[in-house]
């Protein structure tokens, strides 16, 4: 099966394409710009099309990171991998990124359960734990900074993240970050019967509708 995968939860904007019959990554493409996925995205996949040799209608399954991540960013990918699905008749999945970076960790330690835990800012984190095969132990969940480090300091594995030096002081920095070979292989085992990918935000976007301001309708 020929999978494109899709990532701009974060500040990547990254495609590839898989053959999970070979277990291969034909073809694959990542800038890291921050802002202005909308605008790049196209451009990355046709890279990743270009270095992989295949068209674009031999993809038989588009994956996509659906958050936690940029608000913005995420839309923007959900919006392009639905677009897709829909004009090559294919169906598409969603993976979090939570999960992804789970996956990454479990791959660098091996035989480990895996705490991935992302800082949110305004004293929350985004958090899942996932046991030594990969498989999450509980749901994705934004909790506050003290929660997380209380359910942390009885988690016997390793934790990943941008929110680990929160939850393990001896930590270094770590950057969020989401392999788009990795997006691959997991949309590759996702059950596409679960339905269309949607935005996962775990919370409320920070910007506000300014309802002082509105028009009034008649």
């Amino acid at each position: 099966m020929i999978i494109l995968a899709l990532d701009t939860a974060g500040v990547d904007c990254a495609a590839a394409v898989y053959d999970s019959g070979r277990n291969t990554v034909l073809g694959e493409a990542s800038d890291m710009i921050g802002k202005g996925h909308a605008e790049h995205l196209m451009g990355i996949v046709d890279r990743a099309l270009d270095q992989a040799g295949i068209a674009l209608s031999a993809v038989e399954r588009i994956a996509v990171t659906v958050g936690p991540g940029s608000f913005t960013g995420i839309r923007v990918g959900v919006a392009a991998a639905r677009g897709f699905a829909l004009s090559l008749g294919v169906p598409a999945v969603g993976v979090t990124t939570l999960a992804v970076m789970a996956e990454a960790e479990r791959q660098r330690s091996p035989g480990q359960a895996v705490l991935a835990a992302m800082d949110a800012k305004r004293n929350e984190i985004y958090l899942q734990s996932f046991d030594p095969a990969g498989r999450p132990l509980d749901e994705a969940r934004a909790v506050t900074t003290e929660d997380a480090q209380a359910f942390a300091a009885d988690f016997d594995g390793a934790i990943t993240g941008s929110a680990t030096p929160l939850l393990r002081p001896d930590a270094g920095e770590q950057a969020n970050h989401f392999p788009i070979s990795i997006v691959a292989r997991l949309g590759a085992a996702a059950d596409p019967s679960s339905g269309k990918p949607k935005p996962l935000y775990l919370r409320g976007p920070d910007a506000k509708p300014q309802a002082g301001f509105a028009i009034a309708r008649v």
